[in-house]
C-alpha cells in the first residue's frame, strides 16, 4: 500500500485534473485514501482544484481528525462508511460536475442502457435521494447503492465514485460526466435510443 507521502500527492494531483476539467468548481467537493487505521481525506473549507499538503487531514473511522487543528471535510461520514462497508474501496472522489450534478438536480438517475461502455463499467448510476449535505441521513440515503455499484448520483446535490485506485476512480469520474452529456444531448433530438435485454446480457458477458 502507499505511504503517506504518495496519497497525499496522489490526492492533489487528482484533485487538480478535476478541477482543470471543472467537475469540481470553487470549494466544491472532497476526495479521500484509506491510510492506516483510517483515511487521508480533504480538510473542510479546501478546494480539490487548488490542494496543497497541509489541505490534506488523517481521520479515523470514528470520524475524529488526528492531526490537531486540522478539521476534515463535513462529508467524513460518507466515505467512512463506504470504506467499511466496502473493503476492496481505497478512494473516494466526490464532485459537483455539471452534467452528473445537472441530472442529480432533476432527480434523474443514469440506469438506462445507452452506451455499451458505461453499462460495461457502471452497470447503471442509481441516485440517491435528497438529504442535508454531511448529515446520517445522507449517508444512510447513498452508501447502500455501494453494495452494488460503485457510482451514486446524490439529488439535488452532485456525484460519489470510488475505486480500489485513484485512477480508476478519476477515469470512471470522466466516463460518467461525458456519459451525462451525452444523454443530455440525446434529450434534445429526440431521446436516447435504449440497448435491449439480449445486448446489455452480451455487454455483461464480456465482464468475465
Amino acid at each position: 500500500m502507499f505511504c503517506r507521502e504518495d496519497l497525499v500527492l496522489k490526492i492533489i494531483e487528482y484533485g487538480k485534473r478535476c478541477g482543470e476539467k471543472n467537475y469540481t468548481p470553487g470549494y466544491s467537493g472532497n476526495i479521500s485514501a484509506r491510510y492506516e487505521d483510517g483515511m487521508l481525506i480533504t480538510m473542510s473549507g479546501s478546494a480539490n482544484g487548488y490542494l496543497k499538503q497541509d489541505d490534506i487531514v488523517y481521520t479515523g473511522f470514528d470520524g475524529q481528525s488526528k492531526e490537531e487543528g486540522k478539521k476534515p471535510s463535513s462529508e467524513k461520514l460518507l466515505h467512512i462508511a463506504i470504506y467499511e462497508l466496502r473493503p476492496d474501496i481505497n478512494f473516494i472522489i466526490h464532485v459537483h460536475s455539471p452534467y452528473l450534478s445537472s441530472f442529480a438536480s432533476a432527480g434523474k438517475d443514469l440506469m438506462a442502457p445507452v452506451m455499451a461502455e458505461n453499462v460495461f463499467y457502471f452497470g447503471g448510476i442509481p441516485l440517491a435521494k435528497y438529504a442535508l449535505p454531511s448529515s446520517v441521513e445522507l449517508v444512510e440515503n447513498t452508501v447502500k447503492y455501494f453494495e452494488k455499484y460503485d457510482a451514486v448520483l446524490m439529488e439535488n446535490h452532485g456525484f460519489i465514485v470510488a475505486s480500489k485506485s485513484m485512477e480508476d476512480a478519476y477515469m470512471k469520474l470522466e466516463l460518467a460526466e461525458s456519459y451525462a452529456q451525452v444523454v443530455l444531448n440525446t434529450m434534445v433530438i429526440g431521446g436516447p435510443k435504449l440497448l435491449n435485454k439480449k445486448q446489455v446480457k452480451e455487454i455483461f458477458d464480456l465482464r468475465h
